[in-house]
């Protein structure tokens, strides 16, 4: 008998089981969140999986529908009674593997939805609307003076608007005839820089809206807005369903260069999902999705050229060269968008092959171009992108962090849901530790924490859970600063275990058992160390040896404590009360770039001031990933820290001559 290898999208975990296990059940075995109520007889349809189909080198799966069992009788019962499945998807409690397959986990699928923290920020945003409404009084049509409706609506918007010379795309002409008789030769146009029609309404109509979307790798979020107020009147959030050909946005890349045809999958799956996000969201503010009448998009420069359906082949190896990296604009319908007849989609600019516009979209909201001091600006994920420099100079690069700061590669890594652990504190002296969950306020230490997340559970450690974990290990002498978990304290608490020829921290015992292992470490390491090389490299190239603030964007970044990413070594040493986080920048640009007509010419300018720097071309780059593998670093200074925590971290570590160490910090004696 086989045992085919199956890999389940999102969460990352992989298994090889016997042909004729069922997909719900080695899901369950592989601790994947896949729903089920009915117990795997068909008839909840909770447990529906998509497998995937094409070749996914970056795993070492060729998946094929055709890889698990065919439609059976128990999922055509399930149809004929509850509806048809949605394209490609099966019953995962019906479906048997018979062969290796890649297994997506809708959302809709998982007991634990992913949270998608990119809510928006509260800013104030100058208005230069892009698009204007105006209410007019047309004439009618007189057999005397034969002129047609779109020329007698010009001439009303000249002598009631002031505007000259109005032009319309044949989508709206296609809407002049039918509203002006229904509004009695009343109507209300939008019209786009003050030239363009992109809208008609009989009557008044009194709101014109339009949507800002930062495509992630991960998520993708969506702010509609009141295109006059600025009001954000709903968010949306949802996985990106790219997932399902890749976790990273190589990995897609490399699914388009295995798969013809594969680039045209990428685009219509990213499409579809925004188009889902613009119905919940007008649909949330009691409107149509037809009613959007612009909108803007920031995206890493992978995610911008599969959106607008460019090939990003090109993008998967040096010189990473862009199709295009200026601001770009097209009409939604040719994005196959479900917007305004008229509506245009704005994307920003991209800075360089791996900084895209999502930096852009962190620079226009952070402004670092308006400032005099010395700004580094990091988005951290699973490809850290980083801004350094003021209103004189600005570089910028990017760092292949790799996907443990999102959970992956974690032993009891998860993406941040209900039930992951986000927050850590360990006692220095008994080393017993205590945490949150997301979903709850209580520490697992407080009184009414189980029966608090009793409806969730604790699944395990997410992005910011484990970088606090490691952070506190180090203060509380549990890894040396070179990264080893020491297990000469196996002695002092009964958490230190052996795990075969290194040790691992148990933070929770019970179901599932959640510990800190010599592995995670390591991969927190690597990730670290590649971002702050990248820092340090753009240090070096504008010749400071500190920085003046320091700000964390994305959705990730935004839930980091700035405390605990500096004793880990993710950032550089500056002032703590100058150490922030933007939340979801990038999605702020975007929009400051739908609301304010002068922010496009602005960042459009700005980028094309900033310094590129490759860091996979800089000699330099290497040396300071292996002096930044030390934790929080073999040899740059952290005073701040140091005095803010009333400690002094030691440097190097055993191959230094520590020893094997009892910690990686010293209590300063205070006299």
């Amino acid at each position: 008998m086989t045992h085919p290898l199956v890999f389940f999208a999102p969460s990352g975990k992989r298994g090889r089981f016997p042909e004729g296990t069922s997909v719900l059940e080695a899901a369950r075995k592989l601790g994947v969140d896949l729903d089920s109520v009915c117990g795997g007889r068909g008839i909840c349809g909770r447990c529906q999986v998509q497998v995937g189909d094409g070749q996914f080198s970056k795993l070492g799966i060729v998946s094929a529908p055709d890889h698990v069992t065919g439609w059976n009788a128990v999922e055509e019962r399930y149809t004929s009674k509850r509806g048809p499945l949605a394209e490609g998807r099966r019953l995962g409690c019906q479906a048997r593997l018979c062969g290796d397959a890649v297994i997506d986990v809708p959302a809709d699928s998982q007991v634990h939805r992913q949270v998608v923290r990119k809510s928006a920020a509260v800013r104030d945003i100058a208005i230069e609307p892009v698009v204007t409404l105006h209410y007019v009084e047309v004439r009618e049509p007189d057999m005397h003076e034969p002129s047609s409706d779109f020329r007698r609506l010009q001439e009303a918007l000249e002598q009631q608007w002031g505007l000259k010379d109005v032009t319309a795309p044949l989508e709206s002409l296609r809407l002049l005839q039918k509203s002006l008789r229904e509004g009695k030769w009343s109507v209300t146009v939008a019209v786009r820089h003050k030239r363009e029609i992109v809208g008609i309404w009989p009557g008044l109509h009194e709101q014109g809206v339009g949507l800002a979307v930062d495509i992630g790798s991960t998520t993708i979020a969506a702010h509609l807005c009141d295109l006059a107020s600025g009001e954000v009147l709903a968010s949306s959030g949802i996985m990106n369903p790219q997932i399902r050909f890749g976790e990273d946005v190589m990995s897609r890349v490399s699914y388009v260069m295995m798969n013809p045809g594969g680039d045209v999958e990428l685009t219509r799956a990213v499409r579809e999902a925004i188009a889902e996000i613009a119905v919940a969201v007008t649909r949330e503010a009691g409107l149509n999705s037809n009613d959007i009448l612009e909108m803007t998009v920031v995206a890493n420069p992978i995610m911008h050229h599969l959106f607008l359906g460019l090939d990003p082949t090109e993008l998967g190896g040096a010189p990473f060269a862009l199709t295009i990296d200026g601001a770009y604009q097209t009409r939604a319908a040719h994005l196959d968008l479900p917007l305004s007849s008229g509506a245009y989609v704005y994307v920003l600019p991209c800075i360089a092959g791996h900084v895209g516009a999502d930096t852009a979209g962190v620079v226009l909201s952070e402004g670092p171009y308006l400032k005099s001091e010395v700004t580094l600006l990091v988005d951290v994920g699973t490809n850290a992108e980083i801004v350094l420099g003021n209103r004189d100079r600005l570089l910028a690069c990017s760092s292949p962090t790799g996907p443990a700061f999102e959970g992956g590669q974690i032993s009891s890594g998860q993406r941040a849901a209900p039930g992951a652990i986000e927050r850590v504190r360990i006692d220095p002296v008994t080393l017993e530790p205590r945490y949150k969950v997301i979903g709850s306020d209580l520490w697992s230490d407080e009184p009414g924490f189980a029966g608090e997340t009793a409806a969730t559970g604790v699944t395990g450690i997410c992005g910011s859970g484990i970088i606090e974990a490691i952070a506190e290990m180090l203060l509380a002498g549990l890894i040396t600063p070179d990264g080893v978990v020491d297990g000469a304290l196996a002695a002092r608490t009964p958490r230190v275990e052996g795990d075969g020829r290194t040790f691992r921290y148990l933070i929770r015992d019970g179901e599932p058992r959640i510990a800190v292992t010599q592995n995670d470490v390591r991969a927190i390491q690597l990730g670290k160390a590649a971002l702050y090389a990248g820092v340090r490299l753009l240090m070096d190239h504008y010749g400071v040896a500190a920085v003046d603030r320091i700000t964390l964007a994305g959705a990730f970044g935004s839930h980091i404590d700035v405390k605990h990413a500096m004793i880990l070594g993710l950032v550089p040493d500056c002032e703590l009360d100058k150490v922030g986080s933007a939340g979801n920048a990038a999605g702020t640009g975007a929009r400051i770039a739908l609301l304010n007509a002068d922010a496009r010419t602005e960042i459009e300018d700005v980028v094309r001031r900033i310094e590129k720097i490759e860091t996979a071309i800089e000699p330099s780059f290497q040396a300071h990933f292996v002096a930044a593998m030390a934790i929080p670093h073999k040899s740059d200074p952290f005073p701040h820290l140091e005095a803010a925590l009333g400690v002094t971290f030691k440097r190097g570590g055993a191959g230094d001559g520590e020893g094997p160490g009892r910690g990686g910090r010293e209590r300063r004696r205070r006299g």
